[in-house]
């Protein structure tokens, strides 16, 4: 990044008023009378409700369309353990897009914790205070150790987005892609460069959709994870296969599939060359991918391609999920977020991309055309379709699979405070 766009980020957040969020009032409070509804006396009845049924908090309460972005700075983006406070812009950040894309206010809170037992501690006794939680920017393993723990101590919604935001994107896309290809899911051979949390996420989502294990080769730091390996982790055994390959050039012979979650430039135009026909690479590193795109296009013209980056078709963005999924999460009162509510979001992503593109998003992209094909298999994230489908599709699997507390909504989006909060 040039000085300019540095000194023009942090310009960004500095001014005209410190941060991205601030707390807006939605009662009156011009009079005595206002205050006296606000706080005492008359506060006192809504205490006095909560107390005989803690679901009122729901009615006399923001609680139900309030998210927590809760970190302990361990992963921030791909710069590293640089500790709780240092994510704080992050997860304001991800407030931003809670509020702006979903409607859902939100609040960061970071987490100086001596251990992931201290982090779980600490959130699970003050969670009863919002309807969801956005764990973010947490390094693996600790990630599934805390996120599990807390799924099962709290009563409300509990997600990963940097495991399962990634997985639900890339699941949809690969769907669309693989078809496109003239591929099936059930049979397509398929390597992941990558083993942390966002790369584990991803497999244990592309199995619960179809892929098969035995097709799945998966490499760290130290090559590929097979079966003769000492050392590894329960959450890297578990994609252990049988196999003599041990190198990203071994994997890659003959594969349909190349997902990197890893680092930048890690896959070279030979390894392109050797890949099956109609390969697919979702390259998702930021913000230099695992092999740049027009590198790739040249080594196989036949490609399909995606990145993390918004400046290249095709681009994996967590945003097209974790705003949507807390939004249908939240308005059945889901108590979790389960394998079917990530399912249905990947198939309502995935259906999205197949129907004809809005003008405005068409303007958005200063694009004149823009259709279901090697170069769009993802729905961008300006489109305005996604407010309705993804909640909705989360909303009904939560419903369906006996997670939800509040029955399935009419309709979507929801529009007034009935709707949001329940009457």
């Amino acid at each position: 990044m040039t000085d300019a766009k540095k000194q023009a980020a942090l310009d960004y957040h500095a001014k005209p008023i410190p941060g991205k969020l601030s707390v807006e009032l939605t009662k009156p409070t011009a009079t005595a009378r206002d205050l006296s509804l606000a706080y005492s006396p008359g506060v006192a009845e809504p205490v006095r409700e909560i107390a005989r049924d803690p679901e009122n908090a729901y009615r006399y309460t923001g609680k139900g369309n309030l998210v927590a972005v809760i970190s302990d700075g361990s992963a921030i983006l791909g710069l590293g353990n640089l500790g709780p406070l240092a994510s704080k812009p992050v997860m304001e950040g991800k407030g931003v897009l809670f509020k702006c894309f979903a409607g859902i206010n939100s609040v960061d809170v970071e987490v100086n914790a001596e251990s992931p037992q201290a982090f779980i501690d600490t959130v699970a006794r003050i969670a009863d205070t919002w309807g969801g939680i956005n764990l973010e920017d947490i390094k693996a393993p600790e990630c599934f150790e805390i996120e599990q723990a807390l799924i099962e101590q709290c009563s409300i919604p509990v997600f990963h987005d940097d495991q399962h935001g990634t997985a639900i994107v890339t699941a949809a896309g690969m769907l669309n892609a693989l078809e496109i290809a003239g591929k099936r899911l059930e049979e397509a051979r398929i390597v992941c460069l990558g083993a942390g949390a966002a790369a584990i996420a991803c497999m244990k989502l592309l199995v619960a959709c179809g892929a098969r294990s035995e097709n799945l080769v998966m490499l760290d730091r130290r090559g590929v994870i097979h079966a003769g390996r000492e050392g590894l982790n329960p959450h890297k055994a578990v994609f252990a296969v049988d196999t003599d390959k041990r190198t990203l050039d071994d994997a890659i012979d003959g594969a349909d599939v190349f997902i990197g979650l890893s680092g930048p430039n890690l896959m070279t135009a030979e390894h392109m060359r050797k890949m099956a026909p109609n390969p697919i690479v979702f390259a998702c590193t930021n913000p230099d991918p695992e092999i740049q795109p027009d590198v790739a296009r040249e080594a196989r013209p036949d490609v399909i391609m995606a990145t993390g980056r918004s400046d290249y078709p095709n681009q994996v963005n967590n945003v097209l999920g974790f705003p949507f999924i807390f939004r249908g999460a939240l308005d059945v009162r889901a108590t979790r977020i389960n394998e079917e509510m990530k399912v249905a979001a990947v198939h309502a992503l995935k259906d999205l991309a197949r129907e004809p593109v809005p003008q405005v998003v068409l303007d958005a992209y200063e694009r004149d055309h823009m259709e279901f094909g090697p170069e769009y298999i993802i729905p961008t994230p300006v489109d305005v379709r996604l407010l309705e489908r993804i909640p909705a599709a989360v909303a009904q699997a939560a419903v369906d699979s006996g997670v939800a507390r509040r029955p399935y909504p009419a309709h979507y989006p929801l529009k007034t405070v009935d709707d949001v909060y329940g009457s």
